[in-house]
């Protein structure tokens, strides 16, 4: 029988090629159709690993303390009291080390809520008790001010109570009806509150594991790495986990401690000049300090207005202080605290902070930093890596008045007052 069809590999690899596109554009076009439900997906996983993803962060936060108190602390404590290495000396000394560390963890946690509800609790009592004298003070300043001028205090006069009327029309016609949802709006909170427990309590017990077994862990990451790549891959990807890991670590110990001496300064200022809610104003400053760039602004805006209800003298010497506070602490006490651990200009961090926050909230802005910096030093990486392939210069000063690349030598050729001259007469 003769045959007519003649069989060709190209023709195969053409149809799986046309498959493939098909099948791409098909699933991404299902993802665009579908991406609301894929994200409210995605959003109910991460709901219910949460508290593992708690218990992750937890323990790359402790794992440095860890490590350093059973290296340089028990290991050798429980081997010199035991008198000789034994195999259970290791285990006791790791599991002595992730007890202190998750102590210290719950210390600092309990700490700061011990200084921050008591302070606010009082804050929030002080003024509501003082708010009749604060609008006492306002009428009188306004009277004082205004006093030689009838027609603007009388329009302001009219105006109050224009706003008084409505305020009252508000509360009764909105505020009372809506109270019905007081009940159910309490009951979220408690919920999201106990949730929140839950998370923390059980990210500290997932904490426990991963701290006292980090080295298995790490052991069958690495095996699984290397089995699903090559060797040379799998080294390019250890080196950049290492590199990530390293400026995270930088940057969150580097702002910690910035951020401490900050508020500690604050605190020691403000009891100098008998500042009122002096341990609220330095905690809230010190904890909105680890916010690159923004964190100062944010912190100082509540804190200025809580000090200008009680004393609006004392609220324009903060302010002063602040300032020179936060210049001191941006040109001299971060960048030696830090050091090079950024390694990109101010422009760069102000536009990683907005996008972080624009994505993904308070997580975004306290993070946005770091993670742009490894995706800068990859893009960069990637950037030499292809000019040193063509033989080009590699070094952004070289491009510096750049006329053109001499074909045969690769090197950069310089503008010269010459070619300046020429292109004046050009124009």
């Amino acid at each position: 029988m003769r045959r007519f069809f003649k069989w060709d590999k190209k023709y195969l690899y053409w149809g799986v090629t046309a498959f493939c596109v098909i099948a791409a554009s098909t699933l991404f076009y299902m993802a665009l159709a579908y991406l609301p439900k894929l994200a409210a997906a995605l959003k109910g996983l991460v709901r219910i690993l949460s508290p593992f993803i708690w218990g992750l962060v937890i323990t790359y936060l402790l794992a440095p303390l860890t490590k350093t108190l059973d290296k340089n602390v028990f290991l050798p404590l429980t081997e010199k009291l035991s008198g000789k290495k034994k195999k259970s000396m290791p285990k006791l000394s790791r599991g002595i080390s992730v007890l202190i560390s998750i102590i210290v963890f719950i210390a600092v946690i309990t700490a700061l809520v011990y200084l921050i509800i008591p302070q606010l609790y009082q804050s929030i009592e002080k003024i509501v008790n003082n708010s009749s004298t604060y609008i006492d003070r306002v009428s009188e300043w306004m009277q004082g001010v205004l006093t030689n001028y009838p027609e603007i205090q009388n329009f302001i006069t009219e105006k109050l109570e224009e706003i008084n009327t409505n305020l009252f029309s508000w509360i009764r016609d909105k505020i009372l009806p809506s109270l019905g949802s007081f009940v159910t709006n309490v009951t979220a909170g408690v919920y999201y509150f106990v949730r929140a427990v839950y998370n923390i309590v059980i990210g500290i017990i997932v904490s426990i594991y991963l701290l006292g077994n980090m080295e298995s862990a790490s052991a069958r990451t690495k095996r699984l790495l290397y089995c699903i790549f090559g060797m040379e891959k799998a080294e390019q990807i250890r080196d950049a986990i290492r590199f990530t890991d390293r400026t995270f670590i930088s940057f969150i110990n580097g702002k910690l401690l910035d951020s401490a001496i900050i508020g500690l300064i604050c605190y020691i200022f403000c009891a100098i000049v008998n500042m009122p809610y002096a341990l609220l104003v330095s905690v809230v400053i010190g904890v909105t300090n680890i916010i690159p760039f923004f964190g100062p602004l944010i912190g100082a805006i509540p804190s200025a207005f809580i000090i200008l209800l009680d004393d609006p003298l004392k609220c324009l010497i903060f302010v002063i202080f602040i300032v020179v506070l936060q210049q001191i602490d941006g040109n001299i006490l971060g960048p030696k605290i830090l050091g090079s651990s950024i390694g990109i200009n101010g422009f760069w961090v102000m536009f990683s902070i907005i996008l972080g926050a624009g994505l993904f909230g308070f997580w975004g802005m306290l993070l946005g930093v770091p993670v742009f910096v490894v995706m800068y030093t990859g893009i960069t990486g990637l950037v030499e890596k292809r000019l040193k392939k063509r033989d080009l210069p590699v070094e952004p000063e070289n491009y510096a008045d750049l006329d053109h690349i001499d074909p045969i030598t690769r090197e950069p050729v310089k503008k010269t007052d010459d070619d300046s001259e020429g292109e004046k007469d050009e124009k």
